[in-house]
This record gives structure tokens, C-alpha cells and sequence, in this order.
């Protein structure tokens, strides 16, 4: 008699459920068999404080020191969660396939490629201060490597999964999506830090073209997928109350692609010679405006979603940190058109993002640290 294994489904993206066949390691570190790739946004919203917050318009006394404390928490985080990870790969393997071959789990791995990035632009941000200079240029460019070249392995490998062996359907349609998409835009907008560390000429004006095109292929594909995902939610409602939290992943290419065209047009007179530096800095303003806006109406409308699952009961779960780093971008590419326009309107707009940045990340880190003090987090879902 043949017998037909089902693979069970996650409730949520952040909690996947393994195959119905454990593995033969399940017995070594039990407490890792569950830890998805989704942990790492945990360091992408403590570093992009450290990130935002050091290059506000406004600064405080005290305000760099806590940038500094922010960013080594991250780099303490990654540390702990790369060998966790490791880990899990070297004793949960089934688990760890089984993630690849979930929907709704597999975009996450583009958050390992932008925890990297998030923690190597901040060695060069703030971590300089505590390291050196050199030092945190070493550090920039392993991680920016690295991250880099995972972004641009997950940009195609996730998609082509998802075409390929995940069973997916229109109603099915998440921000989630975006993750894998939008960490190629996270490398053009922190690869301009290391630009001036490279030398003048054909290395400097690779870094810069380099950095336009992981924009241009992380904006077109995140235009094909937002009609997929508003779609859904005007012709099947709302998200479930858990991923309600993940609506504000569609402020991270927006934000993060006005972080980058500010970025690059502020290293384009450093790295090309001609009319090109003067056009790449009327492009940051004509193309960061005018998205500035559309993340400000998604971000509404990503509010008034929140609260009403908020009323509908919606309990913790490790979605919340999609509340920190894509607002974190939005301080970021706000700060960056204050540069470039000169107009005061932008600085308050990011001063008051990062507000809600800060307050966002402190409800998700200590509902994160009691969900692991209980060992809820990182039990098997029901």
C-alpha cells in the first residue's frame, strides 16, 4: 500500500513547522531545530538604529555613544545568530532544507544577506569610533562582500524556487516576497561608505555603476511583485493578525532605494568625472521625492492595519521586526533628501521616523527576550 507524505505548513513565516520525518541529529541541540533564517531581522532593526540615528540631521549629546552601544548589540547579535545558524544547518539539516522548500519561509534568507550589510555599513558609521579606522574598513568589506554576494544568490535562487518548486497562489501573496529582492538594494545603499577607502579611478567608479545596478535590479523587481501583493489584500482583506506586522517590509525598498540614489549621488563627484556627478544628484531628489511620498501613504496605511489587528486581538510574534528596519530606511532616505534639498521639512520627517523606530524596536526586543526567557520562541509551533 503506497503511503503519501505531507509535508504540515507554517501558522506563520516566523515559526515553520519541520517534515514529518525528523532527522537523525534531531537529538543534538533540540533548541535550534526551529531557529529560521527570520532571526536575523532581529540585527537588521538594532543596527539600522545605530545607522539612522548617526546620520540624523539632529544630534543630541550622548546621541553617537548610543549609536556606538546599538551597534555593537547588533554585531554581538550576528555573531551569536551565524554560529546558531550554523548550527542548526549541522544538526537539523532536514529542518533546514525543508525551510528552503517553504514559501513562506525561504524569503528570509534575504534577511541574512542585509543583517551583514547593516552591520558592516555600521563598523564604518559608528563602529570606526570604537575600532578604527582600518579596522572597520576591514570589517565593511568582509561583511559587504559577503552580504552582497548572498543578496545576489537569494535574488535568484529564492524566485526561482518559488517558480519552480514551491506551490504558491495568488492569495497566497505576501510583503514577505520582497525580502530576497530587496537586499541587493541594501548593498547599493551602503556600498558608497567604501567608496572613498578604494583607489581613485576604475575602482571607484566600478564600486558606483556596481551599486546603480543592484538599484536597478532590486527596483524592477520590487515593482513586479507590489501589484501581487496589493492586489491580494484588495481581493482577499486583510493579512492573518501575525503577519499584519509584515506590511511595513514595503517601506524597506522605498526607503532603501531613496537611501541609496542620496548615497551614491553624494560619491558620484569622488568616483566620475564629466556632467554625470551633477545628474546623479538631480536624480536623488527627483527620484527621492516623489517615493518619499508613496512610502508615506503605504506607511498609513500600514498603520491603520496595524492598530485594527491590534484591537482584533494580534498577540507577539517575530513579524514585529518588520516594524524596525524598513522604518529605519525611511529615517535614512528622509536624512538623505534633507541633504540634498536643504529643506527642513525632511529633517523633522526623519527625527519624527526615527521616533517611532526606536519605539517599535523596543516592544519587539523585549517581547523577543521574553519569548526566549520562556523558550516559547524557540519551540515547535503548534
Amino acid at each position: 500500500m503506497a503511503t503519501t507524505l505531507v509535508r504540515p505548513r507554517p501558522t506563520t513565516p516566523g515559526t515553520p513547522t519541520g517534515p514529518a520525518t525528523l532527522g537523525a541529529g534531531t537529538h543534538k541541540a533540540p533548541s535550534l531545530r526551529h531557529l529560521a533564517p527570520n532571526w536575523y531581522a532581529s540585527v537588521m532593526g538594532t543596527a539600522i538604529i545605530a545607522n539612522a540615528g548617526a546620520t540624523l540631521p539632529y544630534q543630541l549629546p550622548g546621541q553617537r555613544v548610543v549609536c556606538q552601544i546599538f551597534w555593537v548589540l547588533a554585531a554581538t547579535a550576528l555573531a551569536v545568530l551565524l554560529t546558531a545558524r550554523a548550527g542548526h544547518w549541522l544538526h537539523h539539516r532536514d529542518q533546514a532544507r525543508a525551510h528552503l522548500l517553504d514559501p513562506a519561509v525561504a524569503p528570509f534568507y534575504g534577511c541574512l544577506s542585509m543583517a551583514l550589510l547593516a552591520v558592516g555599513g555600521g563598523a564604518l558609521i559608528v563602529g570606526k569610533d570604537l575600532i578604527g579606522l582600518p579596522a572597520a574598513i576591514a570589517v565593511d568589506t568582509v561583511l559587504f562582500t559577503a552580504g552582497t554576494a548572498i543578496g545576489l544568490l537569494a535574488a535568484v535562487a529564492v524566485p526561482y524556487l518559488m517558480v519552480v518548486r514551491h506551490k504558491v497562489e495568488a492569495h497566497q501573496a505576501t510583503p514577505v516576497w520582497l525580502l530576497p529582492v530587496v537586499a541587493p538594494m541594501v548593498s547599493a545603499a551602503l556600498g558608497p561608505l567604501l567608496i572613498p577607502h578604494l583607489p581613485a579611478g576604475q575602482a571607484r567608479e566600478a564600486m558606483l555603476l556596481g551599486c546603480y545596478a543592484m538599484f536597478g535590479l532590486s527596483l524592477l523587481a520590487t515593482l513586479l511583485l507590489l501589484p501581487l501583493i496589493f492586489g491580494r489584500l484588495i481581493v482577499s482583506g486583510p493579512l492573518p493578525l501575525a503577519l499584519t506586522p509584515t506590511l511595513f517590509l514595503v517601506l524597506g525598498p522605498l526607503g532603501q532605494s531613496t537611501t541609496a540614489v542620496n548615497s551614491l549621488a553624494d560619491m558620484a563627484p569622488r568616483s566620475m568625472a564629466g556632467p554625470y556627478s551633477g545628474a546623479f544628484s538631480a536624480f536623488a531628489v527627483v527620484y527621492g521625492v516623489p517615493v518619499m511620498g508613496f512610502a508615506l501613504l503605504w506607511l498609513a496605511l500600514a498603520a491603520a492595519m496595524l492598530l485594527r489587528a491590534a484591537r482584533d486581538g494580534m498577540g507577539f510574534a517575530m513579524t514585529w521586526w518588520a516594524l524596525t528596519f524598513p522604518v529605519g530606511t525611511c529615517v535614512t532616505g528622509a536624512a538623505g533628501l534633507a541633504r540634498h534639498t536643504g529643506l527642513t521639512a525632511f529633517s523633522w520627517l526623519a527625527a519624527a521616523l526615527f521616533l517611532a523606530l526606536l519605539t517599535a524596536w523596543l516592544l519587539a526586543a523585549a517581547n523577543t527576550l521574553r519569548g526566549l526567557a520562556t523558550g516559547r520562541l524557540l519551540a515547535a509551533p503548534r
